[in-house]
């Protein structure tokens, strides 16, 4: 895997008390979809933060954008709570999940599965759920949404998720109406 994951900072104890809700699965799977439908149902004490991408915004996926020297600037002074590189990209999670998490909020954010473990290892309640579909419909979504950054239609689909590779605590199989799988993922959001 190219994926080079690091924290900003570790800690001498897991972060708490809130939960970090980590949303994993292939390119195409539907994750910034379900977790969008899933946020016009939550109130404040849930947080969607936005996540820090060296690639433009689309319809498709909300992230904020900073340059690759901005993102470095960033990451130098504290900026993520999590960074990874991955796909030729640099990935961002901005450091006040932290403080969200240790003032009782519940955190969702749509992460690579390289970082689970990172995140297992720093915060006191997680729940990694993961999103995937079959082959056929994760290919027709890549070709349909036809993003230039997301590269050969072929390479993303052979590093589609191997479920046994994600210690997923539940996983959605996101084919069909997606309010349907939202409301699956708004069950865990809404467990404890």
């Amino acid at each position: 895997m190219s994926d080079i994951v690091s924290t900003a900072g570790q800690t001498a104890a897991p972060i708490g008390p809130g939960r970090f809700i980590a949303v994993v699965g292939p390119s195409g799977a539907g994750k910034d979809t379900l977790i969008a439908l899933a946020h016009q149902a939550c109130g404040p004490e849930v947080l969607f933060p936005r996540r820090v991408v060296t690639r433009a915004a689309s319809v498709f996926e909300e992230n904020d954008t900073l340059t690759r020297e901005a993102f470095d600037a960033a990451l130098a002074r504290g900026g993520f709570a999590l960074n990874w590189d991955a796909h030729g990209l640099r990935y961002g999670l901005p450091a006040a999940i932290d403080d969200a998490i240790r003032g009782g909020r519940s955190v969702v954010i749509n992460v690579s599965r390289a970082v689970v473990p990172t995140i297992r290892k720093n915060y006191a309640h997680v729940t990694v759920v993961l999103i995937t579909a079959p082959a056929e419909v994760l290919a027709a979504r890549l070709a349909a949404r036809a993003r230039p950054s997301d590269g050969p239609l072929a390479e993303r689909l052979h590093r589609a998720i191997n479920v046994a590779d994600v210690a997923a605590d539940l996983t959605i199989s996101n084919v069909g109406a997606p309010e349907q799988h939202a409301r699956q993922l708004l069950q865990v959001i809404r467990r404890g």
